[in-house]
């Protein structure tokens, strides 16, 4: 069967899968729809918090990083499993124990004010929409290959996709459709990786298979570092990101995962406290799985790519490379006339997307108009390169179409997890708790699914106009919620003395800082500015470090010079501390 055939196929049956466990699980209450009924298993939500967490941008785009950035690359390794350890250790039972259904709600109750638990909303508000644009473009990325549609009807058929198991089983039918995803997405990544491993190393394990020899006897990533250093790139395995700001990045990442609010909505699905520290600890684990491929995968395809392109005549390179031209992810530009693909250091492209022209070269490829002046010709989108990789490889045309499966269970079980955050926000912290106390359970159900049904076209429109890689703006998501929500919880877990005046005081000027220098540095408002300008040296994937600082600074220093919090609030923080006697995640 065509790879076609069988992307269909597999893309069919799981998505058969999803929405049969959708409307079996529908939820018949705003408990159901919030909490799952707060009675899921731990092992089951391990592996739902685990599909949630593992998103288009671990899934697509992390080991696409890795192969182009090398060892830069592995500031998201170390930031994203970091922050997951930082979480079910020194937040996730806090919280539990609390009782709370979302980030605003605890922020409210535990600042006892109105003012602070908007603050909250907007925040979650920005750091998730931030989020879903990465996956639907994720989304976009696959529909597009795979099915061979445009990249933005692919978005508009995710969006349809995510919108109905979200609209029918709220968190109920997101928990238990993420588990089956979590399978998918493991299995298509995997399999590849041990394909690969074994073709390449004669070893079917890739971690080990990373680090093995090869077929001569010389060491896979030394060949790795010798192509490297031959076309002029720097060093596979050396870095060029200062110290300080791998440090930035990766604290910003790990502090970013620990205030991510559809992760800690998580842990209010299970029944006890022991169970959400149970279910930290297996989706650590099962994360684990991907998180240490993904860097075999990357040094995989990254050979792969060089030897299959670097210097090739254009006529003769394989077909996979043309379908992927096709969809405008890979780029090439003749610029010396000889025909043949010339893959050195520096940009092919005057800009960062190609742009075609109608016509085709004397060779038969899309003309790009914005050709650089570089010596480079070839231009690859890093997002495809995991998609890519069992095609470059020669894997039957079963593992290619697995791999589309994967990529849309990565993307949709994150991109509804995101949809439910933004929509409890306002239904339930804004509408319910605030605009309208006196709502029913129905109406609160009803402004619960509008809101998603508002948020997936914001969402939509995000992925057709994307603002760049996929992990990338993932990545500033999670400097977001590292500058507003992780120092609110923290200190409002451990500091009785943190009072409202300090938390929306730190929480506003943490995200508004963070916004200004993404804005600045990202998407040049402002007065823009290149990486020489960054302040102290910090990208703006790491800058979520430095407005956490501040966050924390100014909430300490407000907080000491202005009343202290009533007596019952500094009590209810005792006892939070003590993991025994919490019941079930608290109704409303």
């Amino acid at each position: 069967m065509s790879v076609q055939t069988w992307t269909w196929l597999l893309v069919g049956i799981t998505f058969a899968l999803y929405f049969g466990i959708a409307i079996w699980a529908r939820a018949g209450s705003t408990k159901e729809f919030y909490v799952a009924g707060g009675g899921v298993s731990p092992w089951a939500n391990g592996m739902a918090t685990a599909a949630d967490w593992m998103s288009a941008a671990s899934f697509i785009s992390m080991a696409g990083i890795i192969s182009f950035a090398g060892y830069d690359g592995s500031v998201y390794l170390m930031g994203w499993t970091g922050g997951y350890v930082l979480l079910a250790l020194l937040l996730a039972p806090y919280l539990r124990k609390f009782g709370k259904f979302t980030v605003p709600d605890f922020i409210g109750d535990r600042y006892y004010s109105n003012t602070a638990r908007t603050v909250a909303v907007i925040c979650a508000l920005i750091v998730s929409f931030t989020y879903v644009a990465g996956q639907m473009r994720g989304v976009g990325i696959v529909f597009s290959q795979f099915l061979q549609v445009d990249i933005n009807l692919g978005v508009l058929i995710g969006m349809t996709v995510v919108l109905t198991f979200a609209l029918l089983g709220g968190m109920k039918g997101i928990t238990y459709t993420q588990v089956a995803q979590y399978c998918v997405l493991i299995f298509a990544f995997m399999v590849p990786a041990f394909f690969i491993s074994l073709q390449m190393t004669g070893n079917i394990i890739p971690q080990i298979g990373m680090g093995g020899s090869i077929e001569g006897g010389e060491f896979l990533l030394d060949k790795l570092d010798r192509l490297h250093t031959e076309l002029g790139f720097n060093e596979y395995t050396s870095g060029t990101k200062s110290t300080w700001d791998v440090f930035a990045i990766t604290l910003a990442l790990m502090t970013g995962t620990a205030g991510l609010p559809h992760v800690i909505v998580r842990f209010f699905t299970v029944p006890k406290v022991k169970d959400a520290r149970k279910s930290a600890g297996y989706a650590l684990l099962l994360i684990a799985i991907l998180y240490t491929t993904a860097p075999a995968i990357a040094v995989f395809s990254r050979t792969n790519l060089i030897e299959t392109v670097s210097n090739q005549e254009y006529k003769e390179i394989p077909e996979w490379f043309k379908n992927w031209e096709n969809t405008g992810l890979i780029a090439w530009s003749d610029k010396n006339g000889d025909g043949k693909i010339q893959y050195v250091a520096g940009n092919a492209l005057a800009d960062k997307k190609p742009l075609y022209s109608e016509a085709r070269g004397v060779n038969g490829e899309r003309m790009v108009t914005n050709p650089s002046d570089a010596e480079n010709e070839l231009y690859v989108d890093r997002d495809i390169m995991v998609l890519a990789n069992p095609e470059i490889a020669n894997l039957p045309n079963w593992v290619i179409g697995l791999v589309a499966a994967g990529g849309l269970a990565a993307a949709l079980s994150t991109a509804a997890g995101l949809l439910l955050v933004i929509s409890t926000s306002v239904s339930h912290d804004l509408i319910k708790k605030q605009l309208k106390p006196d709502i029913s359970d129905k109406g609160e159900l009803t402004a619960a699914r509008i809101s998603i049904f508002v948020a997936i076209l914001i969402a939509g429109y995000f992925g057709v106009n994307p603002p760049g890689f996929v992990a990338a703006v993932v990545a500033l998501a999670f400097g977001l919620a590292a500058a507003s929500f992780f120092p609110a919880i923290i200190l409002g877990i451990f500091d009785k003395r943190m009072n409202s005046q300090g938390a929306i005081s730190g929480m506003v000027v943490g995200i508004l800082l963070m916004l200004f220098y993404m804005m600045k540095f990202k998407l040049d408002m402002f007065g823009g500015g290149t990486s020489a300008d960054w302040w102290f040296g910090t990208s703006p994937e790491g800058f979520g470090t430095i407005a956490m600082c501040v966050n924390i600074v100014i909430s300490m220093v407000v907080s000491r010079m202005t009343p202290a919090p009533p007596q019952n609030v500094q009590d209810m923080v005792e006892s939070i501390r003590i993991p025994s006697g919490a019941g079930e995640a608290s109704d409303h």
